[in-house]
Order: structure tokens, then sequence, then C-alpha cells
């Protein structure tokens, strides 16, 4: 598959790092091509340095790992080069105080999706730190992390199943890019759990046999 990368920070190596070890062609867009040029010998895997438009040209895959806001303006400025490609969108909109800068509009999803509207946003790996994604692979008590994966367009839902499953991860279907802002604002949540409260937001749900009630033990 080839995959354009929009962005040259964290989030882009950690997730680029596996694709190329995937087998995946992989093109590191940057407006800085020095940062674009440094990241791709990190990423090594032939992984080649460009500019944004022409890593978005390159993608059957666009990874937008962009902060909020800056997703959406270069989006906008790319559209032409987005149309008919899966966008994928790795962003948390959380701000100060872990307050979630979307509250009362559209997710950070919808926006990218509003700024190349030929685009096929897909929301996935947005609940971890980006040291989490370094990890080959992400496992812990031998159990593979599940990755929620949120979009309409069927193929560029499933060409993004295949890139969590590079990355050592089971992609779980979170449903259409309207339930891409619950993703948002459970990292939100999440964050604030980790950081604010060094709490284990794993402990706030139960065993899956037990979502419903307790029933009867087997």
């Amino acid at each position: 598959m080839r995959i354009g990368v929009l962005g040259t920070g964290s989030m882009a190596e950690a997730l680029a790092t596996h694709w190329v070890r995937a087998g995946h062609q992989v093109a590191i867009g940057g407006r800085d091509i020095g940062k674009a040029e440094r990241l791709a010998r990190r990423v090594g895997g032939g992984a080649q340095p460009v500019g944004l438009r022409a890593a978005a040209e390159f993608g059957e895959v666009v990874l937008a790992a962009l902060p909020f806001g800056a997703g959406a303006e270069v989006a906008q400025e790319l559209q032409a080069a987005l149309d008919g490609k899966a966008l994928l969108d790795c962003s948390n909109p959380v701000g100060a105080g872990f307050r979630l800068l979307t509250d009362g509009g559209p997710s950070a999803a919808r926006q990218l999706a509003s700024a190349a509207p030929g685009a096929h946003v897909v929301k996935a790996f947005n609940l971890c730190h980006e040291d989490v994604w370094r990890m080959s692979p992400p496992v812990f008590d031998g159990r593979p992390l599940a990755v929620p994966v949120c979009g309409d367009d069927g193929e560029a839902v499933a060409r993004v199943r295949t890139l969590v499953r590079d990355v050592g991860c089971d992609p779980l279907a979170g449903g259409g890019l309207e339930r891409a802002g619950l993703l948002e604002a459970t990292a939100a949540l999440f964050i604030a759990l980790w950081v604010g409260e060094g709490a284990d937001a794993q402990a706030i749900a139960p065993p899956l046999a037990y979502a419903a009630g307790p029933g009867v033990p087997q």
C-alpha cells in the first residue's frame, strides 16, 4: 500500500515505522523538507521525504499526523490531492485542563472531512500516547491492543483496519464517522484520568461478560 504522511512529529514516526516494516511504501511530507528528510532516515525502509502536497498525491491512505486545527488547514490546501483517498485522522482536540476543544461543535474528524470533502476520513490511533505506538507490538498481558476505527466509507475503513493490524493491534469496529467525536471525548477523559489523577482508565469498564449486568455466574 502507498501511504502518505502529513507531518514530521512523533505520531508520524511511530506509525510510519511499523508500516515500512510491514512492506508498505511511505512518503513523509512536511513543510520543512529538512525535517522530512531526518524523519525519513529514522523511519528507514525506503521512506521518501517530500512536501505535503507530494505526500497527499502519493498515498492511497494519507495519515494526517498534525495538531488539531492545523490538520483542517492543511487538508483544505490539499483538497484536490486528497480526493478519493482514505484520510486517517489521529488527532486529539484536547486543551488545557484536559478540556475537549470541540465541545459543542463538530469533531476534529468532521472538521477534517469538511476541509477536504472529497476525501474519506477515518478516525483511529487517537487513544494512546505515541510511545505506545512505538512498541513492537503493543501487547499487554498477552493481549494485543484494540484500536477503534470510525468511518463511513467501507474501502477506506478496510485499508485502515489493515494498517491497524500492521502495527500489531486488533481493529475494532467503532461505527460511522459521526462517532469520531465519542472517540475524541474518550481520549480527553482517559488523558485526564491518566495524567491528572494517576488513575488506571482500564478499571472503568467491567469484562465483556458483565457489560450488560452480572447475570448468573457460570
